[in-house]
């Protein structure tokens, strides 16, 4: 989805934040292409944005916490899905 966004002209990036205590970095970063960042005892977004595993946090511009769409409830496999959170993230962005 990265790719389309850039594509379609949209200033949206896409990260991933592994949760404190969590390993896997190295794992997550064969899988794909998104940057990957460890939240930390400092930042502790997991708990400040009241984060559920495999949610997908919109940020406005402000990168203040806006929606949550969650991907093991919304499977991007389905095609609607995928098309919601496109939808979320370009409205967002716009």
């Amino acid at each position: 989805m990265q790719s389309e966004l850039v594509a379609e002209g949209f200033e949206i990036q896409l990260l991933a934040v592994n949760e404190i205590g969590f390993s896997g970095l190295s794992g997550m970063a064969s899988r794909g292409d998104l940057p990957l960042l460890q939240d930390t005892e400092d930042q502790n977004v997991w708990i400040e944005w009241d984060v559920t595993y495999r949610d997908v946090v919109i940020l406005d511009r402000n990168n203040q916490k806006v929606d949550v769409f969650n991907l093991t409830t919304d499977s991007l496999s389905d095609p609607d899905n995928y098309s919601a959170l496109k939808t979320l993230l370009i409205s967002t962005a716009e």
